[in-house]
Formats: structure tokens, sequence, C-alpha cells
């Protein structure tokens, strides 16, 4: 059954005619999506430090985000380079600032958000490359950050999740960027987008078949596209010696499928994956902790795992 909290969300939506993301530009959509968050999301929490900087990579100066979490000190401490979620089109570094801030301190890690580069502007691969990019200026810039270079972990919600998988496998494939725990929240990890849930799910659940649509078509420029595990990380034929993964998932997202084969084809090639599934939950969850019990719930579990996979204990 889908949570009440979560049904009585999708009743509101529906009530108050708010237009889906498809029927939108993409202008309209992120002007929408960071205006519409105070509504589902909790107010910030107070952190140690908030800072704006700037990384390089190929296409340009890459806006970055680093959080300290409360009592912290000034000592390096590890980290969790994040990527927000919006389907590579929509999503900024202030959609996602709540969840940052609660994961920096329920994790006692901090955080770099990063402010990739997306469609239909920016293409891909442009996403992938910076987030690459930003991922390496963060070890480099380490000392210089109060960061702990060799304790450094990936992760991201939806869009998100899928370019942290894909920086996973970069890293490992290059040999220059080790990363100790990738968390990956409803991942987007198969393109072609043919798993049962997302018949199942794509239509009622907010996260529908055209909005995917949408997403992919201002991402991807080309059918075979779909087939580039930059793209669709699940279909990389050697998923062997990656960092150890949480994939959250939620029962009634269209992702949910791909979500739990990418944890399965990460374990049976060798590695450490745990999925854990909200089976009442739909996609986007998690930032929604002022209507959504369950989303802090999931926070309160990607931070304990990012701990624990982050200690020097």
């Amino acid at each position: 059954m889908l949570h009440p909290q979560a049904r009585a969300l999708l009743d509101f939506i529906e009530a108050r005619g708010i237009p889906p993301t498809h029927t939108l530009s993409p202008a309209d959509a992120r002007a929408f999506y960071r205006e519409r968050r105070a509504a589902t999301q909790p107010l910030p929490a107070e952190v140690a430090e908030v800072r704006d900087l700037a990384a390089e990579g190929p296409h340009g100066t890459i806006p970055v985000r680093l959080y300290r979490p409360l009592g912290s000190g000034a000592g390096p401490l590890p980290v969790l380079v994040y990527y927000h979620g919006g389907g590579w089109v929509i999503g900024d570094l202030d959609t996602h600032d709540v969840l940052c801030r609660e994961l920096a301190n329920g994790a006692g890690c901090a955080v770099v958000a990063v402010d990739y580069r997306m469609g239909p502007e920016h293409r891909f691969p442009t996403a992938v490359d910076d987030v690459l990019a930003a991922t390496r200026w963060v070890r480099r810039e380490a000392g210089a950050l109060g960061l702990d270079a060799n304790r450094m972990a990936v992760g991201g919600d939806s869009a998100g999740g899928n370019l942290a998988a894909v920086v996973a496998i970069a890293a490992r494939d290059a040999g220059d960027l080790p990363i100790a725990f990738q968390l990956l929240i409803y991942p987007a990890t198969d393109m072609r987008r043919g798993h049962p849930s997302h018949q199942a799910n794509g239509q009622g659940y907010l996260l529908t078949s055209d909005t995917m649509t949408y997403f992919h078509d201002h991402y991807i420029t080309d059918a075979k596209h779909d087939l580039d595990w930059r793209a669709s990380p699940l279909l990389h034929t050697d998923l062997s010696k990656l960092p150890p993964a949480l994939v959250i998932t939620a029962g009634y997202d269209p992702l949910r499928d791909e979500g739990l084969a990418y944890a399965e084809a990460l374990t049976a090639a060798g590695n450490r994956a745990d999925c854990v599934c909200f089976e009442r939950q739909i996609h986007g969850f998690i930032t929604m902790g002022k209507v959504l019990d369950e989303a802090n719930t999931a926070v309160a579990l990607c931070a304990t795992e990012l701990h624990r996979a982050l200690s020097s204990d």
C-alpha cells in the first residue's frame, strides 16, 4: 500500500492543479522545482560552515558548495561528493541544500555538492565530464579545504545517483581517484527504461513516463547513447572491484527495478551492495521530510552508512 502521507501529497498536487514537469519549459521547470521545495522540505539545519566555491573542468567553471558539520572542528574530515537529482535537466545547489546539511550533520562528514551542467543546453556526456572533474578537484584541493582525500564517498539521488555510479566506475578504471563508498538513492541505471516498474509505476506517482521521456530527450541526443555505460551504468561489462554501495529504492517509483538490478549486479560482481526499498514511497521522497516521515528515516539510514564507511576507526 502507498503510504498515507504519500497519498495525501499526490492528492494535494492533483487538487491544486500543479503542472507536471514535462508540460513546462526547462527554464520554468527549474524555477518551479526551486520554488516549490519549501512546501515539502524541512527547514535547513544549522551546520558549522557553508562555503560556495568553484572547481575547474573541461567545459569551464563548476559551482560547488562545501558543508562542514556541527562540532567538526578544524581537522581534516571525510567527505561525500554529492550530485543532485532532477533528470539531468532541473535541480541545483539550492534544491538539495537541506539534504546535504542533513547528511553532513548525520554522518559527521563534509559534503561537497556539485552544480553540474544540464540538458538541453549541455547534453550527455557533459554532466559526466563535470562531476568527474569536480570530484577530482575535491581530491586535489582536499588539504586546502580541510578534507581527508583518502576517505571520500560519492552519492546522489535519481540522475545524481546515476552520476555517482558512473563516477565510481570511471574512478576505478582510471585508478587515480580512490572512493570508499557510493550512496545511490533511487538511481537511474538503464536508459532503455524497460524494467517492469516503468510500466507498473509510470503513471500516478509523481514521476511519470512522460516526465522521464522529457528528461531523457533533453539529456540524450542519440539513441545509441542509451547503451553507453556512462548513461546506463548497469550495462557496463565489468562491475567488479567497485566501492561498497547503499542503494535506496522506492516501491512506487518507475526506477525501482533498475535500482535493484544495479545492486544485484554489484553483488554478483563481488562487491558489497546493500539495497533497501521503502515499499510505500514514491520517487523523490528523500527530500520531502516535512511531509513524509519515512524521508527522515531514509536520511538517517544514509547518514549511518556513510559514517560507518568513512570512519577512521
